[in-house]
């Protein structure tokens, strides 16, 4: 298919990585205007003729909410426009953690993002490493779920770490951690930890032998590092040879860049899903751009997808 009919765009929270995704597609991004009126609204505007195009819109939805409404605005109003197709490229997918009720008289935030977009207009998503892997059937329409693993797992090979075993930092990203021990043949250990509350960790209990091992921690979210700090230093007081993590989505809140300075961890390893905050020497990134272009060019030409995952 032409790369005529094709037009990316990019919300404001993701333009630097859409640069480099439209520049790895082999066009440039599209023209967008966001007026910002002195009440605090915004209106997104665009400069293209998008009439009858497929039209890819890259915008990560983490906080604020503005970069939810944000999409939301750019889908209704490519529909609006009369775009052929409207594809949200969400990098890193928001509220994602609120995937169920784990208590009661909560609201199931994912799947109300899923019926904002769908109501906006989109057809279908591009999307990496879902906090939960079910929010795929929150939607009645095409999901591209891509993994990090693709681009983690070859820096990794490089590492060349002579007792490498892959580690959990809780129970629920064992069978994350478990795929990536198979792929590279290596052993997997699991923290288990229980919460007091919300991003507060009351205990964390190792399961599996680590001592003389080269560690790697493997999770989709960094929110405010302390189960990653906890378990790096559950680590090494087991008797690890060294510690890292892999980690899809550096969300980074909080002290998190404090507790990552004053951790074991020899590197922590992201990607660009999410911008950092602040430099640090300890945090690697590894970029998505060239993966979600690739991606971009197989839905126009209808290619398969899960061949670019043999993990």
């Amino acid at each position: 298919m032409s790369n005529r009919l094709v037009n990316i765009f990019s919300g404001r929270a993701t333009k630097y990585l859409a640069e480099n995704i439209a520049a790895s597609y082999g066009q440039e991004l599209g023209n967008v205007i966001v007026t910002d009126f002195s009440d605090g609204e915004f209106q997104s505007s665009y400069e293209d003729n998008i009439r009858g195009r497929d039209v890819f819109i890259i915008q990560s939805t983490f906080a604020p909410a503005d970069n939810l409404l944000e999409l939301l605005l750019m889908i209704d109003a490519a529909r609006r426009s009369s775009a052929r197709n409207i594809v949200a490229v969400i990098p890193y997918f928001g509220f994602a953690r609120q995937d169920r009720k784990d208590k009661p008289r909560v609201s199931i935030a994912s799947k109300l993002v899923a019926n904002l977009l769908t109501a906006a207009g989109v057809q279908r998503i591009i999307t990496l490493d879902l906090h939960a892997d079910q929010i795929q059937g929150f939607f009645d329409i095409p999901v591209d779920h891509l993994y990090a693993s693709s681009i983690f797992i070859p820096y990794l090979k490089e590492l060349n770490l002579p007792n490498l075993t892959i580690a959990s930092p809780d129970t629920g990203g064992t069978r994350r951690a478990a795929s990536y021990a198979k792929y590279l043949n290596t052993d997997f250990v699991v923290c288990y930890k229980q919460r007091s509350k919300p991003n507060e960790i009351k205990k964390m209990a190792l399961v599996g032998d680590v001592k003389g091992r080269d560690i790697v921690l493997v999770d989709d979210i960094i929110d405010t590092a302390g189960s990653m700090e906890k378990a790096s230093n559950l680590m090494m007081e087991n008797g690890a040879a060294s510690v890292r993590a892999f980690c899809t989505h550096p969300v980074f809140s909080g002290d998190a860049y404090e507790k990552i300075e004053n951790s074991p961890f020899t590197e922590i390893v992201v990607s660009d899903t999410i911008p950092l905050k602040k430099h640090s020497d300890k945090i690697k990134v590894l970029s998505t751009a060239e993966l979600f272009a690739e991606v971009i060019k197989r839905v126009e030409n209808y290619e398969s997808i899960s061949s670019l995952f043999k993990f």
